[in-house]
């Protein structure tokens, strides 16, 4: 049966390097870490798991808390978590909380007992607030804690200040934001603020309707305030399902889309990997995320000082939904 020592002779490097290797495989240079998974192939040699567990005082094993695994951006933000793990050599255990706080106090519990390593967390439930704190390994994405807990997030204040300015490129002369709020701070809301920001700067006329949440038919809210302002003729939608409610009103009023309005979302989520966008949107990239947030969350459990705060870019997509730009 091989040894750690005979994976070590085998490459010409020490046996604390085939060490670093099983459990900071990143930490190793390049060539260093081929040499030594060539080794360990040659020689079939297989880590005692339990042993090493034991020892670090770890279970490799990473909770990922998400509302829901139906909705498109969650289950490929999950699917990229979960690949990115296993090639770090942990693995996934997924909470599909559907925003029931004591489904994710227990996970937080686990996590203070040891028996999980660290959580990455997509949550909205107020009472966990009081549960988390900055000395425990987790990312959350998007949301603020009162804690300084560290968490990712795409360029939501840039994503609106872009959307407000491809309307305005494409001619649009009265643009609006419409979207809901939810009672928890996160990042997203900046979006109407970036949105804001830039009609406000450009003296450009723009209204905004934004409701609390929970919103049961967004429709109706788009095809109340659309027959109220009649003239808006670009639409910045706080996200991908209320720019499909918005296309929907559209063709119900008969505003042809985009002759007559200009409509424009945020997020970029397919409903599968085959699928591809139709409507204009500032895409995030949910890829991105997922690796940022696990490279900062094992950075936690490793102990290695990194940043606690992460911004990930957007951009913009151009899709059916806004007219092309003509070059002058």
């Amino acid at each position: 049966m091989p040894t750690m020592k005979d994976v070590a002779l085998r490459a010409s490097v020490g046996v604390g390097t085939v060490s670093r290797y099983i459990n900071q495989p990143d930490s190793l240079k390049e060539s260093t870490r081929v040499k030594v998974e060539q080794a360990i192939q040659e020689l079939q040699y297989e880590p005692n798991e339990v042993a090493r567990n034991f020892k670090k005082r770890q279970s490799q094993s990473i909770a990922l808390i998400i509302p829901t695994v139906w909705h498109p951006f969650y289950s490929e933000f999950a699917y990229h978590v979960e690949r990115e793990l296993f090639r770090r050599q942990f693995k996934l255990i997924l909470c599909n909380s559907r925003n029931e706080a004591e489904r994710e106090i227990e996970y937080i519990d686990m996590l203070k007992k040891n028996q999980i390593d660290g959580i990455i967390a997509i949550t909205y439930s107020e009472e966990i607030d009081s549960y988390v704190t900055s000395s425990l390994p987790i990312v959350s994405i998007d949301r603020h804690f009162r804690e300084d807990v560290v968490y990712v997030s795409s360029d939501h204040l840039q994503g609106g200040r872009i959307a407000g300015e491809q309307l305005v490129k494409r001619g649009c002369k009265s643009i609006a934001y419409v979207g809901s709020k939810s009672k928890i701070e996160n990042e997203s809301m900046l979006r109407k603020v970036g949105f804001e920001q830039y009609a406000t700067e450009h003296s450009i006329s723009y209204v905004v309707v934004e409701k609390d949440e929970p919103i049961i038919d967004k429709n109706h809210v788009i095809k109340e305030f659309l027959q109220k302002h009649d003239s808006v003729d670009g639409l910045f939608c706080m996200n991908d399902a209320w720019a499909i409610a918005a296309i929907e009103v559209c063709r119900e009023l008969e505003k042809d889309v985009p002759h007559d309005i200009q409509i424009i979302g945020f997020d970029g989520i397919r409903k599968s990997m085959e699928d591809c966008l139709t409507h204009s949107t500032i895409r995030q990239s949910i890829e991105t995320l997922a690796l940022t947030a696990v490279d900062a969350l094992l950075a936690q459990v490793n102990q290695v000082e990194k940043n606690r705060k992460y911004i990930v870019p957007v951009e913009f997509f151009e899709g059916n939904t806004t007219k092309l730009l003509t070059i002058e």
